[in-house]
């Protein structure tokens, strides 16, 4: 979708969904280096709050995010900011999450092939139980514009 495609106010519900494998959770979590043992060591939740394999909230806030970007990403030229990060509820491995967008403003950007779109994006898992939310400012390209 381009930048006049976008309407303020209108919510999406995108069509796919993902499941979170335990090859997304302890790959990205290594990666980036993130040291907490709840993310996979999983004696150490035995007996717990929550006796399971956490997902890094990383890697739910990308995952949410990147099956919000069929529809709010495609012709985005520039990624301008992420805010009110929200981890609502934990995901572990094997929960499937699926997106939601809203969009909140459209705005003339500082150049004539683009716009300034800001996005509020939520997940929830299988369950339709809320586990992430936050807002998005992308540069959007026109229609017709090149490039």
């Amino acid at each position: 979708m381009y930048f006049e495609d976008f309407t303020v106010g209108d919510v999406y519900r995108h069509a796919r969904g993902k499941t979170v494998t335990e090859m997304d959770g302890v790959l990205i979590t290594n990666l980036v280096m993130n040291t907490a043992q709840a993310h996979f060591n999983a004696h150490s939740r035995e007996g717990s709050a929550f006796p399971h394999v956490l997902v890094f909230g990383g890697v739910t806030i990308s995952m949410v995010i990147g099956l919000a970007t069929q529809d709010t990403g495609e012709h985005a030229l520039a990624e301008l900011g992420l805010d009110k990060i929200r981890l609502r509820a934990p995901v572990t491995h094997g929960h499937t999450l699926y997106a939601y967008t809203e969009v909140l403003d459209k705005q003339d950007a500082d150049r004539p092939d683009a716009g300034v779109v800001r996005f509020k994006h939520w997940g929830v898992n299988q369950d339709d139980v809320l586990v992430f939310e936050g807002e998005r400012t992308t540069l959007v390209q026109r229609a017709g514009a090149r490039r």
